[in-house]
């Protein structure tokens, strides 16, 4: 199943047939903060990244003062609860994607995107360093008005930074955030359980502009 077709667009006709029950278990406790990766953070703000392998990217964002929560999982395809055998197919359309739950008093919805697009190369397309298909494409999936704007801004100006330092177009999408499925359990926080693991993120060494988004 691994590599079949991942550079593929699927469509909801042809995409992999998933499941109605979750593959994880969204009590398990988070690894860094303790609480279940569904636990309610009153006044909390929700935020969905896709930035290549998933474990490295969950990672940069539980060590950011002022988010309360993460968890890595499936989202922006057809499959319901897919697996990640299936997700690695290419036959599903989902991207391994984070979600941060953040405190907004502390850290701002801009940071985030900013962290986002410094942490990876967003110019790949499909892939991130040698990890190539749909699932590592750079997305962000937004959940308001405010954050699609946000996003839009902040890559714009990204895109100009880029730019000066020789760097072609952004394939970042950013879309309105459809389902996101909880990827197994043994995917979370992957990088506390197993400090030497895996994690291959190719980045620009480009700043993103303070400013940018605002």
């Amino acid at each position: 199943m691994f590599g079949f077709r991942k550079n593929v667009r699927v469509t909801a006709e042809t995409a992999l047939s998933g499941r109605e029950t979750p593959v994880a278990d969204p009590r398990l406790p988070h690894r860094i903060f303790g609480e279940p990766l569904n636990a309610e953070h009153p006044g909390s703000q929700t935020a969905y990244f896709a930035l290549g392998c998933f474990w490295g990217a969950e990672k940069l964002f539980w060590r950011r003062p002022g988010v309360v929560s993460t968890a890595v999982g499936y989202q922006g395809g057809f499959t319901p609860n897919p697996t990640y055998q299936q997700v690695c197919t290419g036959l599903t359309g989902h991207a391994e994607t984070v979600r941060v739950v953040f405190d907004p008093s502390e850290i701002s919805y801009a940071e985030l995107v900013r962290v986002f697009f410094e942490s990876h190369d967003p110019t790949q397309g499909d892939r991130q360093g040698n990890d190539s298909g749909t699932q590592y494409r750079s997305a962000i999936f937004t959940v308001s008005d405010d954050q699609q704007q946000i996003a839009e801004k902040v890559r714009a100006d990204y895109q100009h930074a880029l730019t000066d330092a020789g760097y072609g177009q952004i394939t970042t999408s950013i879309e309105p955030a459809p389902p996101f499925y909880l990827a197994e359990d043994y995917h979370q926080q992957y990088l506390d359980a197993n400090p030497g693991g895996y994690d291959c993120h190719v980045r620009t060494g480009v700043a993103c502009p303070a400013s940018a988004g605002t």
